[in-house]
């Protein structure tokens, strides 16, 4: 997903700017990097977003290249796939320490290094984005998901909580929460069944009181990427604090 936010980034970039691509898989970033278009500055920092001391590093290098005027976190990991009772605490530390804590980390780092930098020189006050895709599940229980949605909805509470904090520095926080999407990470969720795991998505699961997607399809990056750009464009100037669901109504927005 982060790979398609990127190259939408860059198809609407209208003027010279350096972006910043973070993962913690050096592979990774590589493979994204090379699916992007040519462009003049792309520099690629390798990070662990639940080490505070990488998360500095990496905010550190982007100060470098100059204003920071959006940053866009979508790390995260799938919980152990178990329920609530049967989940051991190391996968409880695990899932928190990417999806929540790195959260944390990352928009804290963030804000701090923004505000610092202050205003633009037009001293417009709505220039810079902090923008995180969390999940839909943060705002519905799901079955065997309860660790992944409760770390999610850890970090969209973060999130907004810290834009109403430095919302009157210029800054604005939104939380981008999609729903079932065709990436890596929901392929490895369904195993080697992804028919059948399709299936109970779109249609729904009685057995675990799940919805299914009124729209009909799964996601695509694209279509996460298209919103998470606008929340983090000028366009998006008056919206703060918001949490925008991108899954198809599968939540019914509950």
């Amino acid at each position: 997903m982060g790979t398609a936010v990127a190259r939408l980034l860059l198809s609407r970039t209208d003027r010279p700017s350096t972006l910043i691509l973070a993962d913690r898989d050096p592979q990774a970033l590589a493979s994204a990097v090379g699916d992007l278009p040519a462009f003049a500055d792309i520099r690629t920092v390798t990070c662990d977003v639940s080490d505070e001391d990488a998360v500095s590093d990496l905010f550190s290098a982007a100060a470098g290249a100059g204003r920071i005027t959006r940053v866009i976190h979508g790390a995260g990991v799938l919980g152990p796939g178990v329920s609530v009772a049967e989940t051991e605490p190391a996968d409880f530390d695990r899932v928190f320490a990417v999806n929540a804590r790195g959260t944390f980390l990352v928009t804290r780092a963030a804000a701090r290094v923004m505000t610092a930098q202050g205003l633009s020189q037009e001293g417009a006050a709505t220039d810079r984005a902090i923008t995180v895709i969390a999940s839909n599940a943060a705002g519905v229980p799901r079955h065997g998901m309860g660790v992944y949605a409760a770390s999610k909805a850890a970090a969209s509470a973060v999130t907004r909580s810290l834009g109403l904090e430095v919302a009157a520095d210029g800054i604005r926080c939104n939380v981008v929460n999609p729903g079932s999407t065709d990436t890596a990470m929901q392929r490895d969720y369904w195993g080697d069944d992804a028919a059948a795991g399709k299936a109970r998505v779109l249609g729904g699961d009685l057995a675990t009181a799940r919805l299914g997607i009124p729209l009909g399809r799964i996601a695509t990056a694209d279509d996460v990427a298209e919103v998470v750009v606008f929340l983090s464009s000028p366009e998006a100037r008056h919206v703060v604090l918001q949490e925008i669901y991108v899954d198809g109504g599968a939540t019914l927005h509950a």
